[in-house]
């Protein structure tokens, strides 16, 4: 996707520890124009599913997700990563490790958005390690509802995520590929 990748070379910063940040447009500020576009694209890869919702984690993944769903006309269900009081005691919960914070977090989900045997499709924002798409493939496998698909924003090729999704047999869609953030400069693959 050509405009993403223009955007990440103009607004993306690259931190120590092989971090892109993208707040400017995508996680804190967001550019509603590009991240329409990316939902679309979702969409146009995943037409050939019959897609029963979306699945993502707060926060950073809510964006696409919902551009995605908008463009799928299907509902979106986002983990939560803190239960509050309103979050029913009836959950899906699993425990994920999240490379840019270096923290395990509990994610959760009521069992009342996810039913058994729904198409799910997951969306997030990074792709590294594939540790947040495996705890959202683990609430998948409890609701018994079946992934249709992992759509991701910004992959780090380098890193083995998709090759731990791909391992369990589950197609991955990302929208650009970075081979490398060496030496702070961002080189894509593909």
């Amino acid at each position: 996707m050509e405009a993403l990748k223009h955007k990440i070379l103009e607004a993306g910063r690259v931190l120590p520890g092989n971090v892109l940040k993208v707040d400017s447009f995508i996680n804190q500020q967001i550019d509603v124009e590009l991240m329409t576009a990316i939902g679309q694209e979702f969409a146009d890869r995943f037409a050939d599913q019959q897609i029963d919702r979306i699945l993502t984690i707060e926060s950073s993944g809510i964006a696409p997700a919902i551009m995605a769903a908008q463009a799928l006309k299907v509902p979106l269900v986002f983990a939560r990563k803190r239960k509050s009081l309103t979050l029913s005691a009836d959950i899906y919960a699993t425990k994920l490790f999240s490379y840019t914070t270096q923290q395990y977090t509990d994610v959760m989900v009521d069992k009342r958005f996810i039913q058994p045997g729904e198409k799910v499709l997951v969306i997030d924002d990074f792709l590294a390690n594939g540790q947040a798409v495996e705890g959202l493939i683990d609430i998948l496998n409890q609701a018994q509802a079946t992934l249709a698909g992992v759509g991701i924003v910004i992959e780090k090729s380098f890193q083995p995520g998709r090759q731990a999704i791909e391992a369990k047999g589950f197609r991955v869609e990302s929208l650009v590929k970075i081979a490398s953030l060496d030496d702070n400069q961002v080189q894509f693959s593909e």
